[in-house]
């Protein structure tokens, strides 16, 4: 009998420390990249990553979560302690983790050296004790205005780390739609490691599923629905406030059906107004859908903040959406909001002018033009998860190859 080859580890750090998409992101990668000889471990915070379904292949290793409070400031999720220590617990997991499992790819989302450096001492380790491994520095699209991005990896010195402990950055994007090499003053010597993957689909489009939830949500076929989400919610109150306004303003006159997501990071006093104001125009509205994808799926259009994650599963379905981005603390959201607006692929307003007549009007026009919207959406290639893969198949010819050369020939 042939002897089974040894199994592919990619160990995968998510980024959470503040709603649903890092560990989202991270989630869909892992599910492609797996297969019956590839082990993905997911290093994550979240606090809601049990809620999810993992597959074969895939585990996650859950550390103290952590909380943003401004763009400095993070204190643990749950336990009351220095955040200090919960770093330092944190770092000393992350390390420990690698060293066991022996990745031969590191996958690193978004942030270069992690939440305040905990991911440095793995990174320096993989570099001086595991030379084959290959470290990956997974960005999404749009981080953030250009001078903000460069300022801050000037200070933080992540150009140097760019180079000197990463092996390629993936950019889960398109790079003629936002080039973030040229916005984010990225060095030349670094351009040949940059893999712009293009963004990254979902599952599957199927008619089955957008039946099967309709049905589930009493919502007939020639209903128009239209799904509110605002990702994992902590700062979407605004956005389903809106809309809800928008119900009390015109209590008689909307020709369309609606469920609401708060997301599960909304305060908890939040939610219940929200779902009180809701169950008044008999909207059905919950905290969390772990099939967040299937209502997309279902819908005849989306209302959202437009997070990278969101979009992907949007541009899958190719549901019409219109998208009321946030501007603070960043403003990642109103730029892919404006560049994906500008290639015809959906409709924004700013989150300054959102007013009940405005976001009416707004819907009735989306859905009157619905149909061009789809058109624009079924010719948008979303080839992130291809790439990655076509990624990984090199990888691993190249580490067989290495390997026998070093056995030599029998």
């Amino acid at each position: 009998m042939p002897k089974q080859p040894a199994a592919y580890n990619i160990l995968m750090y998510s980024h959470d420390t503040y709603g649903l998409g890092h560990i989202r992101r991270t989630m869909a990668i892992a599910n492609h990249l797996r297969d019956t000889n590839t082990n993905v471990l997911i290093l994550t915070g979240s606090p809601i990553a049990g809620r999810f379904q993992f597959p074969q292949q895939v585990d996650f290793v859950r550390i103290p979560g952590m909380i943003k409070k401004t763009n400095e400031d993070y204190q643990p999720l749950s336990i009351r302690i220095e955040q200090e220590k919960a770093l330092a617990i944190r770092t000393n997991i992350i390390l420990a983790t690698a060293k066991a499992f022996q990745p031969h790819l590191f996958i690193v989302d978004k942030e270069p050296l992690g939440l305040k450096k905990e991911v440095l001492p793995t990174l320096e380790w993989l570099k001086e004790h595991s030379p084959s491994s290959l470290s990956i520095l997974g960005l999404r699209d749009i981080l953030d205005e250009a001078q903000v991005i460069r300022r801050d990896w000037r200070e933080r010195n992540i150009y140097d780390c760019l180079d000197r402990l990463y092996d390629e950055i993936w950019v889960y994007g398109n790079q003629d739609i936002y080039d973030p090499i040229e916005m984010y003053n990225i060095p030349a010597k670094i351009h040949d490691r940059i893999q712009f993957t293009g963004y990254i689909p979902r599952k599957k489009r199927n008619p089955e599923i957008r039946a099967r939830v309709r049905k589930r949500y009493r919502i007939l076929e020639e209903d128009s629905f239209v799904l509110v989400t605002t990702g994992g919610g902590g700062d979407g109150y605004e956005v389903i406030d809106h809309y809800l306004s928008m119900h009390d303003y015109y209590p008689t006159s909307l020709p369309f059906k609606s469920i609401i997501i708060t997301g599960p990071f909304m305060p908890k006093a939040k939610t219940e107004e929200l779902e009180n104001r809701a169950r008044m125009h008999g909207i059905k509205a919950m905290a969390f859908n772990p099939r967040l994808e299937d209502l997309i799926a279902a819908a005849d259009m989306v209302i959202s903040m437009g997070g990278y994650n969101t979009i992907c599963e949007i541009l899958t379905h190719q549901t019409p959406a219109l998208i009321i981005p946030r501007e603070t603390p960043r403003k990642e959201q109103l730029i892919r909001a404006t560049q994906l607006k500008a290639e015809g692929l959906l409709d924004y307003i700013p989150f300054g002018e959102v007013t009940p007549q405005l976001l009416r009007e707004r819907i009735i026009s989306l859905f009157a033009d619905r149909q061009q919207y789809r058109e624009k959406m079924k010719n948008f290639h979303l080839s992130g998860l291809d790439a990655m893969q076509a990624r990984l198949a090199h990888f691993k010819a190249e580490k067989s190859n290495s390997e026998r050369n070093q056995t030599g020939p029998r």
